[in-house]
């Protein structure tokens, strides 16, 4: 049994430290839904991305839903992301939980959400996380089966390679998404030219080009965290390699791209759930702009994927009256929801998005322009 105490520190010693939250005073009409990512680590810039979406998604509750909330850091770690939802569930009531976009993190945080009978919002691509007969994770863009068909594809397809290099870091992440990626490969008859894995820490990435330049490969596919796919990029361009880079979503994101200079990224396309940073819609271009003057930064594809899981629980909250959370797990799973980047429903695994884009750089700008939108039907290779 938790002291009286130790609530008081753990629900509102962390809000104070962490400068967010809602209000004060919890009343028969408000839900608890605690914001659990990681604020700091090597995936902060990340996490921060994620949390502001959520946060975004809290304020913009239509009149009549409060949501208290609280955020509670996992420090980019699987034991400090068990630690913090553990101390986020036993704080309040939740009805859901925002969750981290860390695989390795989302592994850990499963069993406990299955526990607790607490659902999870995650934008983690992680394909075992919802095909391993959890009901409580809900993903709110396309798992990583799904979107490395994207990367893969567009190379093969519309660039017309057929000697790719396949780079992957060592989290749970990148070893995810090389076996979704050989498995795409193989299918199309493709053969890898060079593979490696490498730390997600690492950064002198001189050997790795040299290999890569005498590998005889004419693309790079790139799907690892987004600093090491940074200095890929960057050393690779010093070191004169013009290859063709395809990346991961998170090399997409503005705090990724802020790391090169704009001539380095000629040549560079990435998957992405979207780019709202390039606009594309009206819907996408208001969000975009209320996001900027919100934060301050440029907004990507992971805000808005989170903004929309979030939004759509808050909708259901409101229109179905949910105030629990095995309410919340019926309601994400037979509800159908018209978010700001496309529209979710439940695959019935707690997949809710299945589209995706493939964005390209120009080498004079940071900011992206959509190359290839693919559809549900598109990401089924056959």
């Amino acid at each position: 049994m938790r002291t009286l105490l130790n609530r008081f520190i753990t629900g509102l010693g962390l809000l104070t430290l962490l400068g967010y939250g809602g209000t004060s005073t919890v009343s028969a009409a408000e839900v608890y839904m605690p914001i659990v990512m990681p604020i700091t680590g090597f995936l902060s810039v990340e996490g921060a991305s994620q949390r502001n979406g959520a946060v975004m998604a809290i304020e913009d509750a239509p009149e009549g839903v409060k949501i208290r909330y609280e955020i509670f850091d996992t420090g980019t770690s699987a034991t400090g992301a068990a630690t913090a939802l553990e101390r986020a569930l036993n704080s309040g009531n939740a009805v859901a939980v925002p969750s981290t976009v860390f695989g390795t993190e989302m592994v850990a945080m499963a069993p406990i959400a299955q526990e607790y009978k607490v659902p999870l919002l995650t934008i983690s691509g992680l394909t075992k996380l919802t095909h391993s007969g959890n009901p409580y994770i809900f993903r709110s863009l396309p798992n990583d089966g799904e979107i490395k068909v994207a990367q893969v594809r567009y190379a093969i397809e519309e660039l017309g390679k057929k000697k790719p290099a396949l780079i992957t870091d060592n989290t749970a992440y990148g070893q995810g998404g090389r076996g979704h990626m050989e498995e795409i490969l193989a299918k199309m008859g493709v053969d890898i030219a060079y593979q490696e894995e490498i730390a997600f820490n690492q950064h002198d990435m001189s050997p790795l080009v040299d290999k890569i330049k005498r590998s005889g490969a004419d693309v790079i596919f790139l799907h690892m965290v987004s600093h090491p796919m940074a200095l890929i990029v960057k050393q690779a361009r010093a070191l004169g390699v013009d290859l063709p880079i395809v990346t991961s979503s998170s090399m997409v994101a503005p705090s990724a791209t802020a790391l090169v200079e704009p001539a380095d990224l000629a040549g560079v396309c990435g998957e992405t759930p979207s780019a709202p940073e390039a606009g594309g819609t009206p819907k996408i271009e208001e969000w975009a702009n209320r996001y900027r003057k919100r934060f301050g930064v440029e907004p990507d594809g992971l805000a808005l994927a989170q903004y929309d899981g979030v939004a759509m629980a808050i909708h259901l909250i409101g229109k179905n009256n949910v105030t629990t959370a095995e309410e919340m797990r019926a309601a994400l799973d037979s509800g159908t929801y018209v978010g700001v980047a496309k529209t979710y429903k439940s695959d019935g695994n707690g997949d809710m998005a299945h589209d995706a884009d493939v964005v390209c750089y120009d080498g004079t700008s940071r900011i992206p322009t959509v190359a290839r939108h693919y559809s549900p039907d598109e990401l089924i290779l056959k």
